[in-house]
């Protein structure tokens, strides 16, 4: 199917570049990154104004059973005080699922002592031949789960202690399958690198709120997503055979017709990479389980007779921020063969295209760091344009190279795992005000 879609795209390329002006092509781009920004910010205003007039009807007397569950790899160094930390929300009815993915540390005995100490607790020891990965760890948690609701966190994760009590009222709807809370960085200030991976979370919350206010395909995000037991039994749980268990949940969720919301108000704290390379193994492993997931699930985003129009149209458009940097690349590529050549080209256009791209990405950040950061306006535009040059800089050779992988190779299920409690401000992020939205 990949190889499909590239073909028809360098078709399109090869007779794009001989019949039609690159100008017009670049204008049009422009227009439609443009539009595209301002019915974000419509729709996010008129909500905004909508629920100051009729604030929506939240039933706070909604208080299902909730089990949370925390896989665990190799996480010795966070697990306790995450526990401590989810162990103090003010929520009544909820009970902590920790299940040891054929840890190679003391990650299972720290668990069996957690389960001793706390009557909420109890821990799975998965064996060492166990099927691997995050969707097979949760599939087997699930039938001891007695929650009317599932709540999935990360091993490093840090909540205030209402973060339940705000939440479930948002999934009560007999159409809402899921709800994602706002996932913010604990050590933003750490480096750069941890800098820019804050502001992109800004950037995609503000993404996610967009989505949310038009009832378009919000997506889970992995860390602080609540999940309708209902909704999971309807899809069959976890997909055992992605690497991004999140991304592939909420496709399947729409295609069967469930709604996934979005609170900006509810925060998840949780680390940042703070090294390039294992950065880059993160990032390789959500491209490539992003793309996967429209590859296998391709017919059911077109055809579901159970996924709004709405819903669909917005998904579709989404696909773009894969498609896009491999339109872009290639079009350099040939461009640049055209200019060695000495054939007539235009790559000075394709590489203004480029600039366009980052800055269409760049007031995206803008408006990201400015809602949900609390930093000065001449730091915002800073900070939104350098972390716009990291994300073209790191994003589109990616999706490049995942591209040729999915075409090349065969599939692996290789996590790129990430190391938890490298950072010593993981206890005085929680306690701060950031979670508070800017006006």
């Amino acid at each position: 199917m990949l190889t499909v879609l590239i073909a028809a795209l360098w078709l399109f390329l090869f007779i794009f570049q001989n019949f039609m002006s690159t100008f017009w092509a670049i204008l049009f781009l422009c227009a439609f990154m443009t539009l595209y920004c301002v019915y974000m910010q419509i729709a996010i205003t008129h909500n905004k104004r909508k629920l100051r007039k009729q604030p929506e009807e939240l039933n706070l007397n909604y208080k299902p059973f909730v089990s949370v569950m925390i896989p665990a790899h190799n996480e010795q160094d966070v697990i306790e005080k995450t526990v401590e930390n989810i162990l103090e929300m003010d929520y009544e009815k909820f009970e902590i699922i920790l299940i040891d993915d054929r840890s190679e540390d003391n990650t299972a005995q720290k668990l069996k002592e957690l389960e001793q100490k706390y009557d909420k607790v109890s821990a799975i020891i998965r064996p060492m031949e166990a099927f691997p990965g995050k969707s097979a760890v949760l599939n087997d948690a699930l039938p001891l789960a007695k929650g009317e609701a599932v709540l999935i966190f990360d091993a490093d994760a840090r909540v205030k202690p209402d973060f339940l009590s705000k939440l479930v009222p948002h999934l009560e709807k007999d159409c809402v399958g899921a709800v994602q809370a706002r996932k913010v960085i604990i050590n933003r200030e750490e480096n750069f690198l941890t800098r820019c991976q804050d502001n992109e979370y800004a950037l995609d919350s503000y993404f996610q709120e967009s989505r949310d206010s038009i009832k378009g395909a919000v997506e889970l995000r992995g860390n602080g997503e609540l999940i309708k037991r209902e909704a999971l039994v309807d899809i069959n749980g976890w997909n055992n055979y992605t690497i991004t268990d999140d991304l592939d949940m909420s496709t399947r969720l729409h295609i069967k017709g469930w709604d996934v919301r979005f609170c900006p108000d509810v925060c998840v704290y949780e680390e940042a990479v703070v090294k390039f390379i294992p950065l880059l193994k993160q990032r390789r492993r959500w491209v490539e389980g992003s793309i996967r997931r429209y590859l296998e699930h391709f017919w059911g985003v077109l055809f579901s007779k159970d996924m709004s129009l709405r819903v669909s149209i917005d998904m579709i458009a989404y696909i773009t921020e894969f498609i896009l940097p491999f339109w872009m690349i290639s079009e350099i590529c040939f461009q640049a063969f055209k200019y060695v050549k000495n054939s007539p080209n235009c790559i000075s256009s394709s590489l203004l295209v480029s600039v366009v791209v980052c800055g269409f990405f760049t007031i995206g950040l803008l408006c990201g760091i400015r809602k949900y950061n609390k930093i000065s306006k001449r730091q915002s535009i800073k900070q939104a344009v350098e972390t716009g040059i990291f994300l073209c800089c790191v994003w589109f050779p990616i999706v490049v190279f995942i591209v040729f992988k999915i075409i090349f190779f065969k599939k692996t299920m290789d996590w790129g795992k990430t190391t938890h409690g490298v950072t010593k401000v993981i206890e005085n992020a929680v306690s701060s005000d950031k979670e508070e939205q800017a006006v």
